[in-house]
């Protein structure tokens, strides 16, 4: 008989500790490393979709970005060529002052002319200071405007951290970025400017009989990688702005003040598979797509349906989709008239007591008033309803 208790004892507390520890595992939150520590001034990891920082590090101490300026001189040209003031196969006046240009060079000449589509790849590829003036001049009359367009575009931009005094990044004393800053230009320049954006995974850019390679090494290493920037002066160290794309999720890293070509290449390597390892891009709804169906009191329908109006992305950690919370609050008393787009409500999304969302819902369409006898008839209910609710 004490054998038969003691098997059942322990048969009791082996099942327990099973269910405990399912348990434990259950309400366990997942579990993300620390991120890699960089050896760089500054850094920032950035989902390209949602904005969302995964990992920083002084990411908003004011830098010297080098050749990373170049990213806006592009993104401003792109306006132009996308909003039709000028055409990518126009032919540019090539100044002596873009051809004395010192440092990374296209190689045009003086007095030659060259197409601006060409420009661009040897502004982007070969990081040309020659081309780049060219397009600066082009568009604007002189750098010096140009350089006025830029920060007026930084501001539009929200990039609270930069002041531009040169199109190229030639050092220029205030001529100045942040990690944070440049990810907000790489992801406009991304999702604003797609075909041009196809430029910057070029590798290889030939002109004037000279075959340059992009300078971003990543581009050769992996094929998830297709842009964008390198930069380089002995004040700035050795900058890399990298973009890279895989299992539905973009990532855009940032990497200032390394100390090698090398290491700028293997640290942003880093954060971007820190990302890909444990974060994902989920879509949780699309835009115009109806979550609720609410009572409309005296409109011409009964009913009018609520949703948001865009599509909404949220980067949480791989696998975590199941653990959102979605909570819809909805105004008590709607009433007509309603117009398309008009707030009736709120939707919050919670993952392990974050709010990662709060966005408000609205009318996927429009509900007119209803006659004057309707309007009175619901205007008579909804006195009711006060008083018995």
């Amino acid at each position: 008989m004490r054998t038969q208790f003691v098997f059942k004892s322990f048969v009791t507390l082996f099942i327990s500790s099973i269910l405990l520890m399912s348990s434990l595992a259950q309400a366990r939150p997942d579990i993300i490393p620390a991120p890699p520590q960089l050896a760089a001034t500054g850094y920032i990891l950035m989902d390209a979709k949602t904005g969302k920082v995964l990992v920083e590090k002084n990411s908003d101490e004011r830098l010297p970005p080098a050749s990373l300026t170049k990213l806006m001189t592009s993104y401003i040209v792109s306006s132009e060529v996308e909003g039709g003031n000028i055409d990518e196969n126009e032919e540019v006046n090539i100044s002596v002052k873009a051809w004395k240009m010192g440092g990374s060079k296209m190689f045009v000449r003086e007095g030659t002319k060259v197409p601006l589509h060409d420009l661009l790849l040897g502004m982007i590829v070969q990081s040309g200071n020659d081309a780049t003036v060219a397009l600066a001049e082009y568009v604007s009359g002189s750098e010096g405007a140009f350089v006025d367009v830029m920060n007026q575009q930084a501001a539009l931009l929200g990039m609270t951290g930069t002041h531009y005094k040169n199109s190229t990044g030639w050092p220029a004393e205030g001529h100045l970025t942040t990690a944070r800053d440049q990810a907000i230009l790489a992801r406009a320049l991304i999702n604003d400017f797609p075909r041009h954006y196809a430029l910057y995974a070029e590798k290889y850019f030939k002109y004037n009989g000279i075959n340059q390679p992009n300078r971003n090494r990543l581009l050769f290493r992996d094929d998830s990688v297709d842009g964008l920037k390198t930069g380089h002066t002995e004040e700035a160290g050795y900058c890399l702005v990298a973009s890279a794309q895989k299992n539905g999720m973009r990532l855009i890293s940032v990497v200032m003040g390394t100390r090698s070509d090398e290491a700028r290449a293997a640290e942003s390597q880093k954060l971007l598979s820190y990302g890909f390892r444990y974060f994902q891009t989920h879509k949780l709804y699309s835009g115009g797509e109806s979550l609720q169906q609410s009572r409309v009191w005296g409109g011409k329908s009964k009913e009018v349906s609520l949703g948001l109006a865009d599509d909404l992305y949220l980067t949480i950690p791989r696998g975590a989709d199941d653990d959102l919370d979605a909570k819809i609050f909805i105004d008590d008393v709607i009433k007509a008239p309603i117009s398309e787009g008009q707030e009736l409500g709120n939707l919050t999304v919670v993952l392990n007591d974050e709010t990662l969302v709060d966005q408000p819902l609205v009318a996927l369409t429009a509900v007119e008033q209803a006659g004057f006898f309707a309007r009175l008839w619901d205007s008579i209910k909804l006195f009711f309803l006060g008083l018995f609710s």
